[in-house]
């Protein structure tokens, strides 16, 4: 590597480092300094902003925050609130499969803000340590992004593979990822079952429990949602949303059978993404004539908001990562061809650390994936390895981890003195690396 050149990978860190300490929407916003820096001081080729990942993310987004917006998001979270307080003392292992579904099924991680406070709440009120399941969830809440048919990253992985030779739809991903991801969390939250000293026997607890002040702070209140009314829109919304999802499910099922079932333009079926597209948008006109959803509570949610803070973020992350990577293919083929050639799966230690820094696994893939496949690996290694794409537990700055500590009233789920030592490290690895194995064995066997 020439010294130019690493300075302008320097220049490309720095400006996710800096960007991470702000913030997603700062992150993208910041990533636009170094694209800046290399094209207009540098004179680098501007690379090719993600454009077809963008309006999808757009469309999905749009139509989950107006499923929010007329009420269907409290349903879903009501009927998971239902089955953890018909199960208490199994909460470790049913809170992550409920924030991990919600996720699938609306493709963004930030609906589970509203059942986190109740996850806390029934371990607690049980006599369990809310750092146990807190800790399985809010992790499982992002995992679920790479097992959502339409989240960002699910999205990004089918158009670059198959602009790459590798043809893939949004359903095959997910009958890799789904059961891959389940083991993972499984296997994470055997391992937080007995994590932790129990309240009783937790000096640090009893000491706040002790507390007057503290104690009623602690078990006063009960956060729910069961006593909200669930209005006829609000379930016509979720049934809209259903179908829509059902929709894309099956033009993906009739690829995958060999009955092709897209519209042709010019001899050509319609990809995927523009399916995808249409039918969310499609969903949300519906959501609003049909189930009376009023926009503009669509934007204040957090959902659409959320959402559009992802697109900014992946737009600055991947133009800025692809400008780099493009204009030095040629020498980072050369460098990584031999390492990749023998150990194809390191890959991932890749995916991972991107991850790490840009806190977006739709962002991870857009900006690594094309090089992954310029190096030659094969498409159903990459997408063994696709669970690798979530990193960001690793540093606990993303807002499903801090929201979460400061949903567990009991104070057992917390970033440690040193950082690292927080309640989400250990769950995160076990979970993503179970899951990554996992996939792998899955792709093996069926490609």
């Amino acid at each position: 590597m020439s010294f130019v050149m690493i300075l302008q990978l320097l220049i490309v860190l720095a400006a996710l480092y800096v960007g991470s300490r702000y913030g997603s929407l700062a992150l993208g916003a910041i990533s636009g300094i170094g694209l800046a820096i290399l094209v207009l001081g540098f004179g680098m080729k501007p690379g090719n902003p993600p454009t077809d990942v963008i309006y999808i993310i757009i469309a999905a987004v749009t139509c989950a925050g107006i499923m929010q917006a007329a009420g269907g998001m409290d349903w879903l979270i009501q009927l998971a609130e239902k089955l953890l307080r018909k199960h208490p003392e199994h909460i470790t292992f049913l809170a992550p499969l409920c924030t991990f579904f919600l996720t699938v099924l609306v493709g963004t991680g930030h609906v589970v803000y509203t059942l986190m406070p109740i996850i806390c709440d029934i371990s607690l009120k049980k006599g369990i340590r809310p750092e146990r399941p807190c800790g399985v969830a809010s992790v499982a809440s992002q995992v679920g992004i790479t097992c959502s048919p339409i989240a960002a990253a699910v999205a990004s992985f089918v158009i670059i593979s198959n602009d790459n030779g590798f043809d893939i739809n949004n359903l095959q991903v997910i009958a890799v990822t789904i059961p891959a991801c389940v083991c993972g969390l499984m296997a994470a939250a055997l391992c937080s079952y007995k994590r932790g000293k129990d309240l009783d026997k937790d000096p640090v607890f009893q000491e706040r429990k002790a507390n007057p002040k503290m104690y009623k702070y602690m078990y006063g209140e009960t956060a729910s949602l069961l006593d909200k009314e669930v209005t006829k829109s609000a379930r016509m919304s979720v049934y809209i949303f259903l179908g829509a999802l059902l929709v894309i499910t099956l033009y993906s099922f009739f690829q995958i059978i060999g009955c092709d079932i897209r519209p042709k333009v010019a001899g050509k079926p319609i990809g995927m993404n523009i399916i995808i597209q249409i039918v969310m948008i499609t969903a949300a006109a519906l959501m609003i004539i049909i189930a009376k959803a009023n926009p503009r509570q669509a934007i204040i949610g957090n959902v659409w908001q959320s959402g559009m803070v992802a697109v900014i973020a992946i737009y600055g992350i991947a133009w800025l990562a692809d400008t780099y990577f493009s204009n030095y293919l040629p020498m980072m083929q050369d460098g990584l061809q031999g390492i990749v050639s023998k150990y194809p799966w390191a890959i991932a230690l890749a995916f991972f650390a991107v991850s790490v820094l840009v806190n977006s696994q739709g962002a991870v893939v857009v900006a690594m994936l094309p090089l992954a496949y310029s190096l030659g690996i094969p498409g159903p290694v990459l997408l063994g390895v696709l669970p690798s794409v979530y990193g960001y537990f690793f540093i606990p700055n993303y807002p499903s981890d801090i929201a979460t500590v400061t949903f567990d009233r009991s104070g057992t789920t917390r970033i440690g003195k040193y950082l690292l030592n927080h309640s989400f490290m250990m769950p995160g690895l076990v979970s993503v690396i179970t899951s990554t194995i996992v996939a792998t064995l899955i792709t093996r066997f069926i490609y």
